[in-house]
């Protein structure tokens, strides 16, 4: 079947100012790269009350909906009433009212969709797979946490190569977030992709957030501002602004326990990244998947068997080979298997 691909040519509809500035030349550092230049050609309008011009010109049918969360929520509400489909950056919920609107921009079509879901992924759809074949994984366990996701992320980060602007209100969790409603979305959804089956709704057994301390000089690396702004003084003591962008949840989805971890840290180790661990475990095998130093930051999928699994493995990724052309089984240590 052919497959429809997306225009190069993106309407941009923004407010003047230096976040947009800072996004064109994101675009244009993707337009030359060496490495696979992507060909976007930006038509800027810009205007007081964008959301109302792009509404009215209505010169697509997908909204890509990213930058301040604050008001999100109604935003993408707004544009699902006008007929469009919404890919939206997490989070949606940054108040507790932003929720109706979140649940009235799901109910019914046309379609409103986080932007950055994993479930797309290949890494993660080999985790998906292996969890379901219960010749090898067996059942969820009883016995603690069967379901565990940690990730490590950076405020100061590069981006192609070029490091991250971010812009002040960043820092700010009234209108960015704050820790459990950001990076623990994606791992929730996660979670509940991997429980398949069970529709119950998740039961919040414990949460916890804690800060990130931000010294003023990181803090102007990261944004380009002179000093904090008037607006982060509640969150400012002395040269330092407390980010409380870090958070642990631990829930239920139907008897299965999950617990979700996100911690950020201010920047990189030389030669490090962001680094992420999920493991599921199963009364048979556990399995893993890790991007970090011990991985050469690439995303690599383990086994861990619990009994005698092997034969199971390799038959199971055996069946797999005319749907996913190449995928093999290799030893990757005691007691433990990777799936390329």
């Amino acid at each position: 079947m052919p497959q429809a691909r997306a225009t190069d040519e993106i309407f941009v509809y923004a407010h003047e100012g230096a976040e947009l500035r800072d996004f064109l030349a994101l675009v244009e550092r993707f337009n030359r790269r060496a490495s696979n230049p992507t060909r976007w050609r930006p038509v800027v309008t810009t205007a007081d009350d964008s959301l109302a011009r792009l509404v009215e010109e209505r010169r697509g049918d997908v909204v890509v909906l990213a930058g301040r969360n604050g008001g999100k929520a109604r935003t993408i509400r707004r544009l699902h009433e006008s007929g469009f489909h919404v890919l939206a950056d997490k989070p949606w919920l940054v108040e507790p009212a932003d929720l109706e609107h979140v649940r009235a921009s799901l109910e019914s079509w046309p379609l409103a969709a986080e932007i950055m879901t994993g479930r797309h992924d290949v890494a993660a759809g080999l985790v998906k797979k292996l969890v379901g074949a219960a010749a090898l994984f067996g059942a969820f366990r009883d016995d603690g946490p069967a379901i565990e996701q940690e990730s490590v992320h950076h405020l100061q980060k590069l981006v192609d190569g070029a490091p991250l602007r971010r812009p002040w209100w960043y820092f700010d969790v009234r209108v960015q977030g704050s820790g459990p409603v950001d990076i623990p979305t994606h791992l929730v959804d996660q979670a509940q992709w991997l429980v398949d089956g069970d529709t119950t709704a998740p039961v919040l057994l414990s949460a916890r957030a804690w800060p990130t301390p931000v010294p003023a000089e990181t803090f102007q690396r990261i944004t380009g501002e002179s000093g904090f702004p008037r607006e982060l003084e509640p969150f400012v003591d002395g040269d330092t602004l407390s980010y409380r962008c870090n958070a642990e949840l631990v829930y239920q989805i139907g008897r299965v326990t999950a617990r979700a971890a996100t911690r950020w840290n201010l920047s990189p180790s030389p030669g490090g990244g962001d680094a992420s661990h999920s493991v599921a475990r199963g009364t048979r095998a556990d399995v893993r998947l890790e991007q970090s130093a011990r991985t050469d930051h690439r995303r690599r999928v383990f086994v861990e068997p619990r009994t005698d699994v092997g034969r199971a493995l390799r038959e199971t990724v055996r069946a797999w080979q005319a749907e996913l052309p190449g995928v093999d089984v290799v030893p990757a240590g005691p007691e433990t298997f990777e799936v390329t």
